[in-house]
């Protein structure tokens, strides 16, 4: 009879390996996010200042939702998260498809253009876009002198149009981004797919549709679904706070979201009190 091998398989050695470099960030996360969340929760029951904290129930909760202000600032967040993200995924997905054609020229240098935008800091980002559209912007400028303005409109003063501001940046920022994770799934599809395809006379749409989603789809089910939630979910809380900072460089205070509110609430109550 011969005995079990010893050796570990490759299945479990690489499931090892992968278990080693995610522990480090995982644990990290749970510390610096997790912990950090858990007692921010708890300290929402209580009130007072310092050392001199005592449990006050929900009355901080009961005050948060009678703030209009509070209300109106959930209301600006979801309307930036409803526009905003389905619109990036999709701009992702569609880039992503087209830049996977072996036959494009010059994909290296479209692909960094697209991601680049990704690499730019928060400052600079924030002010080209309020350079852009100011009073005497380039837009304004623009559409003054081909007749459709006839003076300069306050983009960044009024609600909608500020609004619309701030979804075309973080567009511009977190676009490419988001598509090199969508570039690098449809690249795992074997190109003898896309022969098939042309051979039986599918247009680009059924080559997309039939081809490449299904195939992804069929291949890394589980962590295809597992991994899109969770980048979704991802974009929706960075988001966010992309929103709240890049508000934080136009003060546009008609289109704060609710984390930039509570930082404004929390920094003039600071202020009063220290005075």
């Amino acid at each position: 009879m011969s005995k079990p091998s010893k050796k570990m398989s490759l299945d479990k050695r690489n499931n090892l390996t992968g278990w080693a470099f995610l522990t480090p960030a995982a644990l990290l996360i749970l510390v610096m996010s997790f912990v950090p969340m858990v007692k921010a929760f708890i300290l929402s029951f209580q009130t007072g200042v310092g050392a001199a904290m005592k449990p006050c129930g929900i009355s901080n909760y009961t005050r948060m939702f009678k703030d209009t202000v509070f209300m109106q600032s959930v209301k600006n967040t979801f309307f930036y998260l409803i526009i905003q993200v389905p619109i990036m995924l999709i701009l992702a997905l569609i880039l992503a498809s087209i830049l996977n054609n072996r036959n494009l020229r010059f994909k290296g240098l479209f692909r960094t253009m697209i991601f680049l935008p990704c690499a730019t800091s928060l400052v600079a980002y924030a002010t080209i876009f309020r350079t852009l559209f100011a009073n005497n912007g380039i837009i304004n400028l623009f559409l003054v002198k081909i007749g459709i303005l006839d003076a300069p409109y306050s983009f960044l003063t009024h609600p909608i149009s500020a609004k619309i501001v701030i979804i075309l940046g973080l567009l511009w920022r977190w676009t490419g981004y988001n598509m090199v994770f969508y570039l690098a799934g449809l690249q795992n599809i074997e190109y003898s797919v896309y022969e098939a395809a042309k051979i039986d006379g599918a247009n680009g749409w059924k080559t997309f549709w039939k081809t490449e989603s299904t195939q992804s789809a069929l291949d890394h089910r589980e962590w295809a679904e597992s991994i899109l939630l969770w980048e979704f979910t991802l974009r929706i809380q960075q988001d966010i706070h992309l929103q709240s900072e890049l508000l934080l460089m136009l003060d546009a205070g008609h289109t704060d979201v609710d984390t930039l509110y509570l930082i404004r609430t929390l920094t003039t109550q600071s202020q009063h009190i220290r005075g």
